[in-house]
C-alpha cells in the first residue's frame, strides 16, 4: 500500500459512503488511530505495519481537545492541522479522519474496517492493556492486529526526556 499524493481528509460522517466505495472496488480497510503528536519511529513501524494488513489505510487522528483529555493539558504539542499536514505526507496514509472523542468506536461504526490496528502495547495477549473498543470490534465482528512497537518511542517518553532536569 503507498500513494503518490497526499492522503485525502475524511469526515468522520463521511467514513461510511468513502469506505463502501473503497470496499466495493475490492479494497481491504484497515483503520488505526492516536494522537501522533510528534511523528517519531514507533509511529512510523505502526503506520507501516498497518498499512501492510490491507490495502487502503485510514488514520483516526485526535482533535486538540480530544489529545488534552487524554494526554493532559500541555498537549498537543503540534496543532491538528500540523498533525493532518504530516500524516497526509506519509506514504503508507490513504485517508486521515480528525474526531473528538477519545475511542475510535464512532470512526469503527462508520468505516467497518476489515482490520483495526493497534500497537503491541494493546494487545492483551503479550500483558498489554485492553483496547477501548474491544467491545465495539467483537459486535461488528471485526479483528484487532497489534504491531510490535519501537522501544523508547513513545511521544510522553520523549517529551519528558527532553525536559531539563533541575
Amino acid at each position: 500500500m503507498s500513494s503518490t499524493s497526499e492522503a485525502e481528509v475524511i469526515q468522520p460522517a463521511d467514513l461510511a459512503n468513502w469506505g463502501a466505495r473503497e470496499r466495493a472496488a475490492g479494497r481491504r480497510l484497515v483503520l488505526t488511530n492516536g494522537c501522533f503528536d510528534l511523528i517519531h519511529p514507533g509511529h512510523v513501524a505502526l503506520l507501516r505495519g498497518a498499512a501492510a494488513v490491507g490495502d487502503v489505510l485510514v488514520v483516526g487522528l485526535n482533535s486538540d481537545a480530544g489529545v488534552r483529555k487524554l494526554k493532559g493539558p500541555h498537549r498537543p504539542l503540534m496543532p491538528l492541522e500540523d498533525r493532518l499536514t504530516v500524516l497526509r505526507a506519509v506514504r503508507w496514509v490513504t485517508a486521515v479522519t480528525p474526531f473528538d472523542e477519545t475511542t475510535a468506536d464512532r470512526l469503527i461504526k462508520h468505516l467497518r474496517p476489515d482490520y483495526y490496528v493497534k500497537g503491541a502495547d494493546y494487545d492483551p495477549t503479550a500483558g498489554g492493556r485492553t483496547l477501548p473498543e474491544t467491545a465495539t470490534l467483537q459486535r461488528l465482528g471485526i479483528p484487532a492486529v497489534f504491531v510490535p512497537l519501537a522501544p523508547g518511542h513513545a511521544s510522553s517518553e520523549l517529551i519528558a526526556r527532553s525536559r531539563p532536569t533541575s
